[in-house]
């Protein structure tokens, strides 16, 4: 079966490929991993112009969705190009918040980029909670708006900047459909997953041709055009699961794209790495804004191995 995208859809990716290849995301990347939000958040406003957080909200309140499939697009996009922020907290927590009281006051602005939102359970680490207008803490009786969060740490990734959400705050929901949320969340991070291992490849492929030794071409290699023929594959391999999940929406679609698309990611990386060299751990290169991003999405929200076991309790 072939996954191809529409006229529409084409146009889209297009449209947001255009619009981050002009707004510099590895200079707004290192700003947000310094905790300047200020070219993040704008960034994240013409993003949402573009309607993709409306994407995820419901057409009730003020949103354009939920349309799973163009919201795959636009997160491989999202991905390509390293933008930071809660990406997919943010489409999260459209998915979490169903109560109308609440969602009628908090989800026009998530589909607007005015708010954005960040989704944890209570006692873990949420991401960019120092960035994040919409806290969301997944409490033993219930979901809550969170007052605050404590200090920011550290993370593999510098753009994702960690903090424990402050306990209690206002009860938005008993019973919220986390089910259904992690299904959004990990289509979202399978998506954007995508978009780095596509991009890191090639960043490699760029670089392999340009590099030479022995007077040619590094790329010319045999063993270099295995490496990244194994990366392609893994690549191509994982795009038409992740848009055929986006389809189904079933849970075992959805944990099959994500473990496919962030392992096919990580084998990227680790090529890239390869390739590239020891200029390839350096940070002030553009390279390594991908690199971390790769292992970080990884296992957010599920686990390769989670998202395995997940796809094997579905089968009969």
């Amino acid at each position: 079966m072939r996954f191809l995208l529409d006229t529409e859809q084409r146009a889209f990716a297009d449209s947001l490929n255009a619009l981050l290849t002009a707004a510099d995301t590895p200079g707004v990347v290192r700003e947000w991993s310094r905790g300047e939000h200020a070219r993040g958040r704008a960034l994240w406003s013409r993003i949402a112009e573009a309607g993709v957080f409306a994407l995820a909200v419901p057409e009730a309140y003020e949103g354009l969705g939920p349309r799973p499939v163009e919201l795959a697009v636009a997160f491989v996009e999202l991905g390509r190009h390293a933008v930071p922020g809660p990406l997919a907290e943010t489409v999260t927590a459209a998915a979490l918040i169903r109560e109308a009281g609440p969602a009628k006051r908090l989800l026009p602005a998530l589909a607007s980029g005015e708010s954005m939102a960040t989704v944890a359970y209570e006692g873990s680490y949420a991401p960019d909670g120092d960035a994040a207008d919409v806290r969301l803490s997944l409490a033993p009786d219930g979901l809550r708006l969170a007052p605050g969060h404590d200090a920011v740490r550290p993370s593999l990734d510098p753009a994702r900047r960690l903090t424990r959400l402050t306990p209690g705050g206002e009860l938005l929901a008993v019973g919220p459909p986390v089910p259904q949320a992690l299904l959004w969340a990990r289509l979202a991070t399978a998506a954007q997953a995508l978009g780095v291992g596509l991009a890191l490849l090639d960043r490699t492929v760029a670089y392999v041709g340009q590099r030479t030794q022995f007077g040619v071409p590094v790329g010319s290699f045999q063993a270099v055009k295995h490496r990244l023929a194994d990366a392609k594959i893994a690549l191509e391999f994982a795009r038409p699961l992740v848009l055929g999940a986006a389809v189904t929406m079933t849970p075992a679609d959805v944990a099959a794209a994500k473990a496919s698309a962030c392992e096919a990611a990580y084998r990227a990386a680790r090529a890239a790495l390869q390739l590239h060299g020891a200029i390839g751990y350096t940070a002030e290169y553009d390279l390594s804004l991908w690199l971390t991003k790769a292992r970080a999405l990884r296992t957010a929200w599920g686990t390769p191995a989670q998202c395995r076991a997940d796809v094997l309790a579905a089968r009969p």
